[in-house]
């Protein structure tokens, strides 16, 4: 009787189990075949954004929506795939896509301890989710996902399955993958994290906002600490792994665009060359971009161009706090909130004052620092503490400011300087870019001074005209009269023009060597006016200016018309390596994601006559004489380089508008620039040689360590004679080059105009 009794339910149960594969079976007949292709898989093509680096290999930017590193998966390191399964999917490597195991555990917890909801989502669901699936939580939406869970895991091998979850699942900081996670999240390839650093990660995808070390530090520990936990369970750490680990203090970066070297302008610039070509491909289909940029050249003239703007604002003086904020409350969030629109500038950081007297301020840096400034830290702000000090300009509780620190790791006032500067480099041989710095900083002014900025180069602009007079027969030692003129408005394109001297002394006949050496103005004009300005205008071409930027006028002989830095580079190139004009080029070789070559430069070099533009006695002789401006000149500064194989030109424009230094040592050639984007005057003492040389000096200090001195080889057809200071032979004279045709005789005159005192230029009388 009792049989019957437990047979009856056995048949019931039975029953609903026929029942219940038969409708298993009906969904699956109708669903399978409207699964949607997984071809995205089997192919899997990842949206991999464009990457720029430097020629060494360091990263200076990405661009494209999503952050992410392609990585094979023999190359994750064990440590992270371990982590990985013990947070997301321990049986991943015996279940079928679904992990029935898993399912019931979940059930369990969900229903008969009623603890808080889990889920039982398999490392393949979630590929499956990802790829194909919304989020939402419903009934036909897990059917669906489990479905296609089997059918990926019949197309693919588990090690497929895991290497595209590592590659395409989301990780917060907008990164996309557990590669590029590790770089947002530490600054290091994926290869080189710690059981620790692994766990954080792993902990990752159940929430990456909620678990994010960056926004929530505290939760993404504990998360962090469970997947430790986990781990030790099963084996994938011994005890005294786990206990190192989990006393193991992580270092975050907290700055989403923070690159090894500072080379936004160069990045940009190689986003935009890619763009033309490739157009919205270039942010999908993972492009590397290897410049010719070098990452210590490249730091170097980042901070000589920093420095340089710096010690510009030191010697102009403290314009007050950059803005004032009611303070009604002192809370960390109300700090921060304060600060909100005022970023940081790399190390020029923007801090809070709370409260300021004559001998220290107080003030909350971002981050919860706070920051006491005394002594020297306050003597650049100085007066800005003294009680007279205008309201608009007073440092006190709500005033916004910025500090630095200093060489010895103080903290000092310092500003957001006003003016701009710009540096470019290039190896003078093959033209390749070693440096650019477009600006004080990219995401305050995005404008690339190095090509986009027009500006007059001043006196920096004489060595080619200069270089057009030697073919006109003059020399080194041809005297000019170097006295006050007065030039028709029919040699200026304009109005009556009586220039001057910068120092507004005139010395009267000297050679062309002092007058370069000293910048002379007035010789400038008179050399320019004897061999004519169209002659020049043309000439300067084959340096690679244009000629409808420098109308023919004797103002060129000025540097009135206008130049980009990219200019100048190449045309003091022709300088530097004895004739030869060489392409500016920055961008070396450009590979798709799996490293096949798509373009590489050919750059064409010095020594290739097809590329000389003047006479290699030409090009000695005026390296030669800019030389003479480094050791004894506008530029002798530069002599604390220690080094004898420098040679350049200072360049001042009207009214101190624009300052320059144009410089090379013959590998390498230096542009350095300073002046406001809407020109004004940076201020009466502010010269090439003040404002310019040292950011070019910076920058060389470091590019030449290390690096012999080199010298212009004698070419043929040069030969020296002594010459006094007359221009003419002397036994007792100082030693000249010249052309051998052109050595001078016993005694050289000039045309009568060129030897006169105050002197009225007309088209008439030259």
């Amino acid at each position: 009787m009792w049989l019957r009794w437990l047979a009856f339910p056995a048949m019931i149960l039975a029953g609903i189990g026929v029942v219940g594969a038969a409708v298993a079976a009906f969904v699956l007949l109708l669903a399978y075949p409207n699964l949607p292709s997984i071809d995205s898989l089997t192919d899997y093509q990842p949206k991999v954004p464009l990457r720029v680096y430097t020629a060494d290999g360091a990263l200076i930017g990405e661009f494209g929506e999503e952050r992410r590193s392609v990585v094979r998966i023999q190359d994750v390191p064990a440590v992270m795939k371990n982590a990985i399964l013990a947070a997301e999917d321990e049986r991943f490597y015996q279940h079928t896509g679904v992990d029935y195991i898993g399912v019931m555990r979940a059930a369990y917890s969900n229903l008969v301890q009623g603890g808080k909801m889990q889920g039982a989502s398999t490392i393949t669901m979630q590929v499956a989710r990802n790829f194909f699936l919304s989020r939402e939580k419903t009934l036909i939406r897990k059917v669906y996902e489990a479905l296609l869970s089997f059918k990926i895991e019949a197309s693919l091998s588990k090690d497929q399955i895991l290497e595209i979850y590592i590659n395409q699942i989301f990780l917060g900081q907008r990164a996309y993958g557990f590669a590029a996670a590790s770089q947002a999240y530490f600054g290091k390839a994926l290869a080189q994290i710690n059981p620790a650093e692994a766990a954080m990660l792993a902990g990752l995808p159940k929430a990456p906002s909620a678990y994010n070390p960056v926004a929530n530090p505290k939760r993404a520990k504990q998360r962090q600490q469970y997947v430790l936990r986990r781990m030790l369970e099963l084996g994938y750490l011994n005890d005294a792994q786990h206990a190192e680990a989990q006393k193991a203090v992580l270092v975050i970066k907290r700055e989403l665009n923070e690159y090894p070297v500072h080379a936004e302008y160069v990045a940009e610039m190689v986003r935009q060359m890619l763009f033309e070509k490739y157009k919205e491909e270039i942010y999908t289909r993972g492009f590397r971009v290897y410049t010719t940029i070098y990452k210590n050249d490249q730091e170097a003239a980042y901070k000589s161009v920093r420095q340089g703007l710096h010690e510009y604002d030191r010697r102009h003086g403290y314009r007050g706090p950059e803005a004032y904020v009611e303070l009604k409350e002192t809370t960390e969030d109300a700090l921060e909130e304060a600060l909100n629109d005022y970023p940081d500038s790399d190390d020029l950081y923007a801090a809070l004052v709370l409260e300021a007297d004559a001998k220290e301020v107080r003030a909350w840096r971002r981050g919860g620092e706070i920051i006491k400034l005394t002594g020297d830290g306050l003597k650049f702000a100085a007066r800005s503490l003294e009680d007279k000090t205008a309201p608009n300009r007073k440092l006190r509780r709500g005033a916004v400011i910025r500090i630095l620190k200093d060489d010895k790791g103080r903290w000092q006032i310092a500003q957001l300087p006003e003016p701009e500067a710009a540096f470019l480099s290039i190896n003078s041989q093959d033209g390749s870019i070693r440096s650019l710095v477009g600006g004080f900083d990219f995401y305050r002014n995005k404008y690339n001074h190095t090509t986009q900025a027009w500006r007059q180069p001043g006196s920096s602009f004489k060595p080619f005209i200069y270089s057009a007079a030697l073919e006109k027969g003059f020399t080194p030692a041809t005297v000019v009269n170097d006295a006050p003129v007065v030039v028709d408005p029919f040699l200026t394109g304009g109005q009556v023009w009586e220039p001057k001297n910068y120092d507004g002394k005139y010395e009267g006949p000297m050679r062309l060597r002092t007058a370069l050496a000293k910048s002379k103005n007035m010789v400038s004009i008179r050399l320019l006016q004897s061999i004519g300005t169209s002659y020049a205008q043309d000439y300067i071409t084959r340096f690679g200016f244009d000629a409808d930027k420098h109308p023919p006028y004797l103002t060129m002989a000025l540097g009135a018309g206008s130049v980009t830095l990219w200019q100048m580079a190449r045309g003091y190139s022709v300088f530097a390596t004895g004739g030869y004009r060489v392409e500016p080029y920055l961008v070396a070789r450009i590979v798709d994601d799996r490293g096949n070559l798509l373009a590489q430069a050919q750059p064409t070099e010095a020594g290739d006559e097809s590329l000389r533009v003047i006479d290699a006695r030409n090009a000695f002789l005026m390296n030669s004489m800019m030389q003479e401006v480094v050791r004894a000149g506008t530029a002798a500064r530069a002599m604390s380089l220690g080094r004898r194989d420098l040679a350049g030109k200072t360049g001042t424009t009207n009214d101190h508008v624009d300052a320059w230094f144009a410089g090379y040592q013959p590998g390498i050639v230096g542009i350095a620039w300073m002046g406001f984007d809407q020109p004004r005057k940076l201020g009466s003492n502010e010269t090439g040689s003040v404002s310019a040389l040292p950011i070019w000096m910076g920058y060389m200090s470091q590019a030449l360590k290390g690096v012999p001195e080199v010298f212009m080889p004698v070419p043929e057809g040069i030969t020296q004679a002594k010459v006094n200071e007359s221009g003419k032979r002397s036994a007792d004279g100082k030693p000249e080059f010249f052309y051998q045709e052109n050595v001078p005789a016993e005694q050289q005159a000039l045309p009568d105009p060129l030897g006169r005192g105050k002197d009225e230029v007309t088209n008439q009388l030259f």
